[in-house]
């Protein structure tokens, strides 16, 4: 269905007759103003589409597949354009140098978050992911501290990923070879990892307050990327009573009300002496700032409930999208699937994976690079604000222009990759098959506001699918063949795989 289409469904009620009023009211009253037709600054500004008043470039645009159109757009107006999203400006960056450039070259510039309307609903400024000022800054600092005191990226974190491991596998051999939807199983596995580190205790997976929030927080990274709710960030005074909106608004209160009372459970237990994870050094954070009597400090209870929800949902669905990724394409080409076991037979055998085993499975690591670099889940990572005045590349940005940093055009950039568009594990591996990194894998982002969890999600990624090929054989359900699986995307916030079952096969 085309965004036209859809914009015709979602209008179809009892209350398209005013809508339909107020949107033909709106369009005179952009016209009248000129907003669009106004000739630009003296400054050169990016090219871009002409737009249509009101409407901007949407008309150029399918929402359900934003990155791809804007990738289109960029081979006719290069690496830096604007766009319109109804009437608001979007600078669009595409392609490696201008990315890299722009986040890594300029990053105080363009490390601003910009903060759309579901997102300001949900959280009010407040968490770390979509936020900004020195209340960023602080707690930022805070998480990346003190995540990496309680193991990430170290043997500690290791540890917990291999017991995890323990859990999952039995989940895995229990469907005993039959057909079986991997979302559920992949979600808790990566959700107790940082589960873990943030309450310092996993949860089983027939805990049912776990899995819903698991399942809620699914739901909502698919929701925050439907069109309903694109119309709604585009004209929030038109579009707020859509009911993808009330949805998301929903999941958002019933995983507060639950975090709340875990982070309950946690501060009846906390002992300041022995702080188990991110949650007790929060409280004993509060307390200090309490006892000092600091009038705005960042450490209050908004900040805490949404800084673990932003880890509980960042923990959560990137790492278990990009294996269920993983696992579909290994089901889609058994040939590399047997590859990489075979690779791990003679490195690894059947003893438990390390991290230090990477560097002896060149092959293994190309394979779940290019897993993260085919797969694209974030095409146009989170959108940035430019936070002053810039000239870039020759064109005059303005201080608050929302910005996209294409992370799809520089996954699949032709220039940096020899088959964008064909999974190839060979795009990190030299001649004589030793893995090599290349400059333009970028699947965290980059600059000031890279993946705050690459580190611990790197070595997930590892652990995870290195253990799962170890004990099983990923193949389609009987019946279907490898040609028939589906790597078309679902369309969301992320990019999910389309809904599918494998057979998990143990292997002797």
């Amino acid at each position: 269905m085309s965004a036209l289409e859809d914009a015709s469904a979602t209008l179809t009620s009892s209350n398209a007759t005013p809508v339909l009023a107020g949107v033909a009211a709106l369009f005179l009253v952009a016209f009248a103003s000129k907003r669009f037709s106004s000739p630009r600054d003296a400054k050169k500004e990016p090219p871009g589409p002409r737009p249509w008043p009101l409407l901007g470039n949407l008309l150029q645009l399918d929402l359900n597949w934003l990155d791809r159109g804007l990738c289109e757009l960029a081979k006719c107006y290069g690496s830096v354009f604007t766009v319109y999203m109804g009437n608001k400006k979007v600078v669009v960056l595409a392609g490696y140098k201008a990315v890299k450039e722009a986040l890594v070259g300029h990053a105080v510039e363009f490390g601003e978050r910009y903060i759309n309307p579901i997102f300001h609903d949900n959280s009010q400024g407040h968490g770390i992911i979509f936020a900004n000022g020195d209340s960023w800054k602080e707690l930022r600092r805070f998480a990346l501290s003190t995540l990496r005191d309680f193991g990430m990226g170290k043997k500690l974190a290791q540890e917990k990923v291999l017991e995890e491991c323990s859990h999952l596998i039995p989940i895995l051999e229990s469907h005993k070879g039959q057909p079986f939807d991997t979302t559920s199983s992949l979600s808790c596995a990566t959700s107790n990892i940082i589960c873990s580190i943030v309450y310092g205790n996993r949860f089983e997976y027939s805990d049912p307050r776990f899995t819903d929030m698991v399942q809620r927080t699914n739901e909502s990274v698919r929701l925050s990327g439907s069109f309903q709710i694109q119309l709604y960030n585009m004209f929030p005074w038109l579009f707020r009573w859509v009911k993808h909106r009330q949805m998301f608004l929903s999941n958002r209160d019933k995983n507060m009300e639950a975090i709340g009372e875990l982070l309950q459970q946690r501060k009846e237990k906390l002992d300041p002496q022995m702080c188990t994870g991110l949650v007790d050094c929060f409280f004993v954070r509060k307390q200090k700032q309490e006892e000092a009597r600091v009038e705005q400090g960042y450490f209050n209870e908004h900040n805490m409930n949404f800084v673990v929800g932003n880890l509980f949902a960042a923990g959560t669905d990137t790492t278990a999208t990009t294996l269920r990724w993983g696992l579909l394409l290994m089901a889609k080409y058994p040939q590399i699937q047997e590859r990489v076991h075979e690779e791990l037979s003679r490195e690894v055998s059947s003893r438990l994976i390390d991290v230090e085993d990477r560097k002896n499975l060149p092959y293994t690591n190309a394979v779940i690079h290019e897993i993260q670099r085919f797969a694209n889940i974030t095409p146009m990572a989170i959108m940035h604000q430019t936070s002053e005045d810039i000239t870039f590349q020759g064109y005059f940005i303005k201080k608050g222009t929302i910005v996209i940093p294409l992370l799809s055009s520089v996954l699949y950039d032709e220039s940096e990759w020899e088959t964008p568009n064909t999974f190839n594990p060979s795009h990190f591996l030299d001649k004589e098959g030793n893995f090599i990194k290349k400059d333009a894998f970028l699947p965290f982002s980059a600059g000031r506001r890279v993946c705050l969890g690459e580190g611990l999600a790197r070595m997930e990624l590892f652990l995870f699918f290195t253990s799962l090929l170890q004990h099983f054989r990923f193949t389609p359900p009987p019946g279907i063949s490898k040609d028939e699986l589906d790597l078309k995307p679902l369309v969301g916030f992320t990019l999910n795989p389309m809904p599918h079952r494998l057979c998990a096969i143990r292997r002797q």
